[in-house]
């Protein structure tokens, strides 16, 4: 799938939830592999903060990031809207250390971005495929987020509170285009009881009733109830039993965990990829969702390329006889089994090594070892069946190397390894040059990379 931005640029203002400062923010396109970006246009020099895990500073109510001294707050609602509208690079301009709190929600950011448009762009989008379950807890509050495989993205969220008003609650998002209208309008929350030691911690200072569900569940006098309202300089209101302080009623029964999923899903955009798979989130909060956004962040520098999905059980795209028609190559010389999947701008292959290999007789006898080379020669007709799909008649044309740069051998192959090659366009092809970025995989891991020259010749 191909990376998207908006196609226009739009502006929202509002107050800053814990600043009180009335705040505009503009959200603009930005190129291809940008990603989401803030940009304090309020300072000297107009600092950008990338939205990366690896930058949160601060989670008090909350997500905050930050570069150096400079810092901005409260980018969860706008992330998951954008996340959630399938846009993948976005500058958010903003002139202040936060962003505005709108209606507590992120419904009308969400309908800003309907409003101005999606534009494709000419760049594949990275995806990050969960293989394996991951698991982050907070065993102080029997907090714990786990992310498991599946076919596609989805959040699951359980909440409780010792609360008689909300206990326990469940919110669910088994697809990410039901995210406006299930999602989107859900407010934050707080307790009636925990907004003095907030106000006393400098903070909500813009929160009002229009921008949060305030629930009432721990007995307090009149008196109290009153100092509260003149902290928050807000109107006295008489409360008479526990529930919601709120004149406008509920968007959903289950607000609060709906809320709880838009942060789970706004701090996961700090990935800095689209995920797939699913999230099971109970009790969740910013401090353990972006735990997790930075434990996947550590692994995706580790290695920069996943490993491809290999099912033996699916029908290939290209067999043998089908590589055989369309490369010169043969026995002992053929390093292709099989091709499953094929994209515009990339191929991957599979080579299953075996013992009856003719170079493992001298290499070595004793310590059978592919040869690196023969890897790199691997990866090289893999991409040129990537080269030849271009061309119409492709049993007509060769293609031969070039350059080799940049090449790196990090483990061994062996008889019984199955190698999974990606290979992919690094530029547009050029009067017949291509070139690519090659990488082999056994399992998860990459045994060789390297990047190649090769140009694409018509037979005599």
């Amino acid at each position: 799938m191909k990376q998207q931005t908006l196609k226009e640029s739009f502006k929202l203002n509002g107050a800053g939830l814990h600043t009180g400062l009335q705040i505009e923010a503009e959200f603009t396109p930005a190129p291809a592999n940008h990603g989401y970006k803030f940009q304090r246009i309020d300072l000297e020099g107009q600092p950008i903060i990338d939205a990366l895990a690896e930058n949160v500073k601060a989670t008090t109510r909350g997500t905050v990031i930050g570069k150096g001294d400079v810092t901005v707050s409260t980018i969860e609602h706008a992330l998951a809207a954008l996340y959630a509208a399938g846009i993948d690079n976005c500058l958010i301009k903003v002139n202040a250390p936060e962003m505005p709190i709108l209606d507590g929600s992120a419904i009308k950011i969400a309908e800003a971005i309907v409003a101005a448009g999606l534009e494709e762009q000419n760049a594949e989008r990275e995806i990050y495929v969960v293989k394996q379950k991951i698991e982050v807890r907070d065993d102080t509050t029997g907090a714990s987020i786990v992310v498991m495989p599946d076919d596609d993205f989805a959040i699951d969220v359980m909440i409780a509170f010792d609360s008689p008003v909300i206990p326990n609650q469940f919110a669910s998002l088994d697809h990410l285009e039901d995210f406006n209208k299930e999602i989107a309008a859900s407010r934050t929350f707080v307790f009636v009881r925990e907004i003095e030691p907030l106000v006393n911690a400098n903070l909500i200072k813009g929160g009002d009733l229009d921008n949060a569900i305030v629930i009432y569940d721990s007995p307090m006098n009149q008196e109290t109830l009153d100092h509260i309202a003149d902290l928050m300089g807000a109107p006295h209101v008489s409360v008479s039993e526990f529930g919601f302080v709120n004149t406008t009623p509920l968007v959903h029964d289950n607000e609060p965990a709906r809320h709880k999923l838009l942060d789970v899903l706004g701090d996961l955009a700090l990935i800095g990829r689209r995920i797939k798979g699913r999230v099971i989130a109970t009790r969740p909060g910013h401090s353990l969702n972006t735990t997790l956004s930075k434990k996947i962040r550590k692994e995706l520098k580790r290695q920069e390329i996943q490993a491809p999905i290999y099912n033996p059980n699916v029908e290939p795209l290209m067999d043998v006889n089908a590589i055989r028609s369309k490369l010169p190559h043969r026995y002992p010389f053929l390093l292709v089994d099989k091709i499953i999947e094929k994209g515009p701008n990339y191929i991957v292959g599979v080579k299953n090594v075996t013992g009856n290999e003719p170079f493992f007789q001298g290499h070595f006898p004793q310590e059978p070892v592919m040869p690196g080379v023969l890897l790199v020669e691997a990866m090289a007709q893999t991409g040129g069946l990537l080269v030849l799909s271009t061309v119409e008649e492709p049993e007509r044309y060769s293609t031969y190397f070039m350059k080799i740069d940049n090449v790196k051998f990090r483990n061994k192959v062996v008889p019984g390894d199955t190698l999974i090659f990606h290979v992919s366009f690094m530029s547009e092809l050029r009067r017949g040059c291509a070139v690519m970025k090659g990488y082999a995989f056994v399992g998860e891991k990459i045994v060789t990379e390297c990047e190649f020259m090769a140009q694409i010749i018509k037979n005599k």
